[in-house]
């Protein structure tokens, strides 16, 4: 029974009409919904929806003084033909495309990072460096898993940096296959740990891509079926993360998945401030300097270069905040928000 393709088709084609004038309009959009009801009458015997819809529409006719013969609406546009495979790719694995068809507008993103420290921009736009040593979950939700092993930045330091991230894309019958991605210092693959590079032989395998944009420094992961963007670069001694993900993907977890610090930041325990007290190994108006020439602007990403490189020594972290900064303005929904003062 395709009612409800009945049903949407006559809201799409009267959503717009308002105003005394509409029934020029509305009249056509009457008779193309009965039309499309005869024609789902056989299917359709059973259907309490089927038979509500058929009085509905006599009520209306009657309300608006519409004739039962006349023009019809044009129809609105089909998505595409199912391919070979019997698989609709625009409803099920574009989410993109899929949403815009639903709701008529785009979706709505957010963007996390962490690289560095590891420092943490969460979704809400909160910013906290964390010492957070050992695994962390990032994120754990119904589409993805994804988790940081910090080891400390220098022996003896409370400082930590990413030395390993874990990507799990979880199993999407219709599109993908579970596929897991994993990054060590001096190992950042252009592959799945399988040795694939798309989701698999399904209908929607090509809906999920690692791309190389630097050979063993920065991949890039698209998840066009989450409507997903993920890069993982290695700048000196550290791996970082970014994402884009769609607010419907970074919002679906439960209570029991409280723990993740794209959405809540790091645990208080955990945080530290972007002051480094005592002797660093580099000095902090020589770190400012160094920062500057990748960081114009004094920023959150600034502070954080400058505290990494007076805490570790290596020149190296200027280009890891440089990324995280490359990746926020590529991913941000919103530009205004690309810089975080605090």
């Amino acid at each position: 029974c395709k009612i409800l393709r009945c049903n949407s088709e006559y809201v799409a084609a009267t959503l717009h009409l308002r105003g005394p004038g509409r029934g020029a309009a509305f009249c056509p959009a009457l008779r193309s919904y009965s039309l499309c009801t005869r024609r789902t009458a056989r299917t359709c015997r059973g259907d309490l929806a089927f038979h509500s819809a058929v009085h509905g529409i006599e009520d209306l006719m009657i309300q608006n003084n519409c004739s039962k013969e006349g023009p019809t609406a044009p129809p609105r546009p089909r998505p595409p033909a199912p391919n070979p495979q019997g698989f609709e790719s625009l409803d099920i694995c574009d989410y993109e495309r899929s949403f815009l068809y639903k709701h008529g507008r785009p979706p709505g993103f957010q963007h996390c990072a962490a690289f560095g420290d590891p420092h943490i921009r969460t979704f809400h736009d909160d910013f906290h460096t964390c010492r957070v040593e050992g695994s962390w979950p990032l994120l754990d939700n119904d589409y993805l898993f994804v988790q940081a092993t910090s080891s400390p930045v220098a022996k003896g330091s409370n400082a930590t940096v990413t030395s390993k991230l874990t990507i799990i894309f979880k199993n999407m019958k219709e599109c993908i296959d579970q596929k897991v991605y994993q990054a060590e210092l001096d190992n950042v693959p252009a592959a799945f740990q399988d040795g694939s590079v798309n989701g698999g032989a399904r209908p929607g395998g090509s809906s999920l891509v690692i791309w190389e944009r630097s050979p063993g420094r920065h991949v890039e992961i698209r998840a066009d079926y989450i409507g997903t963007t993920i890069a993982v670069r290695q700048a000196g001694r550290q791996l970082s993360f970014s994402i884009r993900a769609a607010e419907e993907v970074a919002w679906a977890f439960t209570e029991e998945q409280d723990l993740q610090l794209c959405v809540g930041g790091c645990p208080h325990s955990q945080r530290m401030s972007r002051s480094p007290r005592g002797h660093g190994r580099v000095p902090a108006e020589t770190a400012r300097a160094l920062c500057r020439e990748m960081l114009p602007v004094e920023d959150v990403y600034f502070q954080s270069c400058v505290f990494d490189v007076v805490t570790s020594g290596d020149t190296n972290f200027t280009m890891a905040a440089h990324g995280a900064l490359e990746d926020a303005r590529l991913f941000l929904p919103n530009a205004e928000k690309l810089h975080i003062f605090q």
